[in-house]
């Protein structure tokens, strides 16, 4: 498989030299007159040395550079099963698909810097109640602005499989009336993609700060999900087994994505939140707890659920 996958990966990016467990290929996104693009197959990553494109999946790059065959073959050593309904909607086009960027706020102040004005203290008391932690802060890179579009709001930005900033979560931490102002872009993203691991199950929630709580997390933003959306692809090519923890006030939206991945073959498992209003609001203690006690759904307990909730 290893060397069907490397030939494949010559297949689509051109001639490459070997160093050690890494292959050296030309940077398809850069297109650097070297080869400094490092490609793992065996840890399944891949980095540009130049450019710093970068990625947790090898598949990322036969999937964008590559063509319907070579993406098919590479599906077929990982078991990746394209689902029928998907192939008339999603069949991978040949055509790129560009990737949405934007710009943090220029206000914007990571919390993790050693320096920080006077006027971060508040920024800080409220991530304090909010359960989250130095170490959160460090990982998620998150900020706050003092001033600007954005003054008094915790700024805590989403990164691609890439490293590229596509969304960002703007929460006040003041009295401000509009408690999230966020971005006027598109919310069709995998949140924090470059943090995820895809080979471990996934846990979906609907905040950003429901996910700092809970380990390789991916929030709904609020919004429902759909099969059409880039979460749910990214779901099904990628996860067989993902947790469920959404507020205790949306679970006809929580039951509804359970049916969905279950009715694709995925192993869904559903974190009780009682007691709670969110998931934010445990600690990762009794996250964990929760998570190791989540209950295994199946068609007929969805409709339990259901029954219990008229």
């Amino acid at each position: 498989m290893h060397s069907e996958k490397l030939q494949i990966l010559e297949e689509v990016l051109g001639n490459f030299y070997r160093s050690s467990d890494e292959y050296l290929f030309s940077c398809p996104y850069c297109k650097h007159h070297k080869r400094k693009l490092s490609v793992n197959i065996s840890k399944n990553t891949y980095k540009c040395w130049v450019c710093d494109s970068r990625g947790r999946n090898v598949y990322h790059l036969i999937r964008k550079f590559g063509t319907y065959s070579q993406k098919h073959h590479w599906r077929s050593f990982e078991e990746i099963v394209e689902i029928s309904e998907f192939d008339n909607i999603f069949q991978d086009k040949e055509e790129e698909v560009i990737e949405q960027r934007i710009q943090l706020p220029n206000e914007y102040i990571c919390l993790a810097n050693r320096r920080l004005p006077s006027a971060a203290n508040a920024a800080l008391r409220y991530l304090k109640k909010r359960n989250v932690t130095d170490v959160d802060i460090l990982k998620w890179k998150i900020g706050f602005c003092d001033s600007g579009e954005y003054r008094n709001r915790i700024v805590i930005p989403s990164f691609n499989d890439n490293g590229y900033c596509n969304y960002f979560i703007a929460r006040s931490y003041t009295e401000d009336w509009l408690k999230y102002k966020n971005p006027p872009v598109s919310k069709n993203i995998v949140f924090n993609e470059l943090m995820i691991d895809w080979n471990n199950p996934i846990v979906l929630v609907e905040g950003v700060f429901d996910a700092v709580n809970a380990d390789n997390s991916i929030p709904l933003l609020g919004s429902t999900l759909n099969m059409h959306s880039k979460l749910f692809r990214a779901i099904l090519t990628h996860s067989k087994r993902i947790y469920v923890g959404l507020d205790q006030d949306a679970q006809k939206k929580a039951l509804n994505i359970i049916n969905m991945f279950i009715s694709h073959g995925i192993e869904v498992y559903k974190i009780d939140a009682s007691d709670y209003e969110d998931v934010g609001e445990m600690t990762k203690e009794e996250f964990q707890e929760r998570k190791k006690d989540a209950l295994l759904m199946d068609s007929s307990s969805v409709l339990t659920y259901e029954i219990l909730q008229i």
